[in-house]
């Protein structure tokens, strides 16, 4: 392995890590908000002891998630020095922003954690909602920095160095909004269907109040998340159109130029007769995926020097299993909202329960697929247009063997945080069989 796959292989194992630590702690403190208010208006001590847990699994994932964070941030300057360079006074800002959320929300953490006797009720109660709201800032300020990456401004690049330079400018770049909503909604959706499942899981071996409560409150916010995902998706990808189409002609391996495109369902993309073989064509949706009309021309691979396309196969394939995964719980949800408002009785069968298990890590590999379609769709390109990644490159030798090391730490702290999550929910389990 040589010095640069070492470096983008680190990035991908940290990152892809901690992207499922992050969502859960942006959405968690949500779940645990809801659960105490259910507990203040009904006082049904099964909330209270919901609440509590789910607080519990808060606090592991948020340490996780700083642990892991931090570890990207000196990625940054250790693998990437020359990105960072120039870089670093751009986007500087989101992520000063995304510390000044961080530490609010380790304060509101603190005061939940330790404030159920403490604390008014009420004033209680909110603090989880500070977290909440804390945790969602935080992420969307990182993603305005991913952002800024595949939509660069807030300066002028003159002989390879950065004038004029406007911070603000480079924050609100024209990629963060459509990212930060699509990351947001990605992340309420798969930390839902995640506990959901969990929770059906336990159900289906001890029919307890708890966990028919925790499914219902986890599918509510997962079956929004998952209805609004698609509106998200398109407003995401008009916004790729515009901004980066390359990448757009990659996701759906677009070679030709053409008018009324075809959206390609499946199919194995051959780049060297640039063709898509076994695909299912849709006449004219790519056209208006891209760009509202259904008649209206996309670029293909054909418009760009081709040491500059993105690795077409797996854009292309990652693509097709984000969008395949995010309708399938689109169905779910359908379900859930069928079942709440007219056939509540199919929430006790067998095939729903084991649907929701089934689709417990599902909203995750949707995420991962998600954001290799994001970072691998960018390539050659760190800084799209400006800087290829090559090109910010260390010097530094022997970065296979801190890959190795990270990736042993990341499987290591994945088995803890199991390990501890395992043990609150037994722990759970045995209060409630215990009392019959």
């Amino acid at each position: 392995m040589d010095e640069f796959l070492a470096a983008r292989m680190q990035m991908a194992v940290s990152l892809g890590f901690h992207i499922v630590f992050a969502c859960i702690g942006m959405v968690m403190p949500w779940f645990m908000f809801v659960a105490e208010w259910k507990w203040l208006r009904t006082k049904n001590p099964v909330y209270l002891d919901l609440a509590k847990a789910w607080a519990k699994g808060v606090a592991i994932f948020f340490a996780v998630g700083a642990v892991s964070g931090t570890v990207l941030s000196f990625e940054l300057g250790m693998l990437w020095p020359t990105f960072m360079q120039h870089a670093g006074p751009i986007f500087g800002m989101p992520f000063s922003w995304e510390g000044t959320a961080f530490f609010v929300e380790a304060i509101a953490l603190g005061l939940f954690l330790y404030g159920w006797k403490r604390l008014n009720k009420w004033v209680h109660l909110y603090t989880g909602m500070v977290v909440g709201i804390s945790g969602v800032l935080s992420g969307i300020f990182v993603v305005s920095a991913n952002a800024w990456m595949n939509a660069p401004s807030g300066f002028d690049w003159i002989d390879g160095q950065a004038f004029n330079i406007d911070p603000v400018k480079a924050m609100f770049n024209k990629a963060w909004f459509s990212q930060a909503h699509h990351m947001t909604i990605a992340a309420f959706s798969a930390t839902g269907f995640a506990v959901a499942g969990v929770h059906a899981v336990l159900y289906m071996k001890n029919k307890l109040e708890i966990h028919a409560k925790a499914i219902t409150i986890a599918l509510a916010f997962a079956s929004v998340a998952a209805v609004l995902q698609p509106i998200s998706g398109d407003l995401a990808a008009k916004n790729v159109a515009k901004l980066q189409p390359a990448k757009l002609a990659a996701f759906e391996s677009h070679f030709k130029t053409e008018e009324r495109a075809s959206l390609i369902i499946g199919g194995i993309p051959d780049v060297e007769n640039r063709e898509v073989k076994y695909a299912i064509k849709l006449p004219g949706f790519l056209s208006f995926l891209a760009h509202g009309d259904f008649n209206a021309e996309v670029k293909g691979l054909e418009e760009f020097p081709e040491e500059e396309w993105p690795p077409v196969p797996i854009t292309h394939y990652s693509f097709q299993l984000m969008v395949g995964i995010g309708m399938f719980l689109m169905l779910i949800a359908a379900l859930f909202f069928a079942g709440t408002y007219k056939w509540k009785h199919w929430f006790e069968k067998k095939w729903w329960l084991r649907l929701l298990a089934i689709a417990t890590p599902l909203g995750f590999i949707a995420v991962e697929a998600g954001w290799v379609v994001t970072e691998v769709g960018r390539q050659p390109w760190i800084i799209y247009g400006i800087m290829k990644t090559k090109d910010s490159l260390t010097p530094m030798p022997g970065i296979q063997y801190t890959f190795y090391t990270i990736t042993a730490v990341y499987v290591i702290l994945t088995f803890v945080v199991t390990w501890l999550l395992s043990r609150q929910i037994q722990l759970l389990q045995s209060k409630y069989l215990k009392n019959g």
